[in-house]
């Protein structure tokens, strides 16, 4: 499908993102293997986090559905498959269960679509291999699919090359399989919330610096309640701070501050953003974030807030284009093997409106003070690609058309419902 948007007068609304993506993938995974059964409320609505879902259920996992949308997971023992494991699109779902299958004493295959057969596996299949996994798959297992063969794990002493909080988790799920101490040095932080919600469960997280570990162990089943997802919400702050008559208030956001490099972005750059009625919930911190029409300003990103604000690039170089001066994103290279190349789609759909963008080897070098422009764009079957046209369409003169549009539904199924909420008057 496509969607058309046009620039309203006013940007005004609340808006709830969906469940955190992050902590709803650990939520169902780590509850799956722990002991005892747990009740998961606001567990995210997109494609996939369905897939982990499926995938457990593949695995002997009861889940159960509730009336009021939240469900119950009965954990322990899981079981060999009897079909292939797919995990849709799903990166998150694909190397936090490489961590757990590597450590099951049965055979498993895993693969996805085809996006997820082209991103790079080496990085879990390496250091899982280190820790004596039985684990192959295409081209060396450097591609899914990937077969898991039961072993007996071991643990290592590993310096990652790149920060991931895939990776890290990966590793750590299968530390609580192995055989003594598996400890990770990464090179520069990345989100927490697999060591959050492993203490809360039970198990020792030892952290020093950028070196966390962790040793064998059960968890114990934890209800919880998942905060919105900040990924989710950078749209709108974006939106709301791009606009020039704009105030938008989006509620119950997770702010872990592993994950709230978006926020320091745009304070970077002036924007107008609160940070409202603070609160713990689950062990997470959560808040209200009020995005206001802002004059931004040019700045540098890079280094250690790449990891915090990763999947936030694509619209953070949306937010550049209405800044003053000339903003260098760095060290983002990671973005070239997410769904998209989503480096190269950035600059593409932002020059059709307009913009003055430069792709680098690790970035993007962005030149604002140009008024953008309505244009047709690709989404590249990328979600984020797809939500960041479309906030594009609420900021940019005349009218906007977002092809393959429902994209968005991979992480994010109501944002065109709540983007077409927030304009008064067209």
């Amino acid at each position: 499908m496509q969607m058309t948007v046009r620039r309203p007068r006013r940007l005004r609304g609340d808006v709830t993102p969906p469940g955190d993506k992050s902590i709803s993938h650990r939520a169902a995974i780590f509850n799956a293997i722990a002991d005892g059964e747990a009740r998961v409320e606001n567990y995210g609505t997109g494609a996939d986090l369905a897939s982990t879902l499926r995938v457990l259920r593949g695995l002997g996992t009861q889940i159960e559905r509730h009336d009021d949308g939240a469900f119950t997971v009965r954990g322990g023992i899981l079981a060999e498959p009897s079909d292939i494991l797919n995990t849709g699109n799903s990166g998150t779902t694909t190397r936090l269960m490489a961590g757990v299958l590597a450590g099951q004493p049965f055979m498993s295959v895993m693969t996805g679509d085809r996006s997820i057969r082209s991103r790079p596996m080496a990085r879990i299949v390496d250091p899982l291999r280190l820790m004596g996994a039985g684990v192959d798959g295409r081209d060396g297992g450097r591609l899914a699919p990937l077969t898991f063969r039961g072993g007996s794990l071991h643990g290592i002493e590993y310096r990652m090359p790149v920060a991931s909080a895939q990776v890290k988790s990966a590793l750590l799920l299968a530390g609580l399989f192995a055989e003594g101490e598996t400890t990770l040095e990464q090179p520069a932080v990345s989100r927490d919330h697999t060591e959050l919600m492993f203490r809360s469960m039970g198990v020792e997280v030892v952290e020093d610096g950028l070196t966390v570990s962790v040793r064998s162990g059960r968890l114990i089943a934890m209800d919880v309640t998942v905060p919105a997802d900040i990924s989710s919400a950078a749209y709108w702050l974006v939106a709301g701070v791009c606009h020039p008559d704009a105030e938008v208030r989006v509620r119950n956001v997770g702010v872990n501050p592993t994950r709230t490099g978006i926020l320091d972005a745009l304070a970077m750059m002036g924007a107008d953003v609160s940070v409202e009625n603070e609160r713990t919930e689950g062990g997470e911190p959560v808040a209200d974030l009020v995005a206001r029409s802002s004059s931004l300003r040019a700045t540098e990103i890079g280094g250690d807030l790449i990891p915090r604000l990763v999947d936030e690039v694509p619209v953070l170089a949306l937010a550049a284009c209405f800044a003053e001066g000339t903003t260098v994103i760095r060290d983002a290279s990671e973005l070239r093997v997410k769904e998209s190349d989503r480096l190269m789609a950035s600059r593409v759909e932002l020059l059709r409106s307009g913009a003055q963008v430069e792709e680098l080897d690790d970035g993007l070098c962005i030149t604002g003070g140009r008024a953008l422009q309505g244009a047709t764009h690709r989404t590249y079957a990328d979600h984020r690609i797809a939500m960041t046209m479309g906030v594009a369409g609420l900021v940019a003169a005349g009218e906007t058309t977002v092809q393959s549009a429902q994209t968005a539904s991979v992480s994010y199924p109501t944002f065109w419902d709540d983007l077409g909420s927030l304009g008064e008057g067209a």
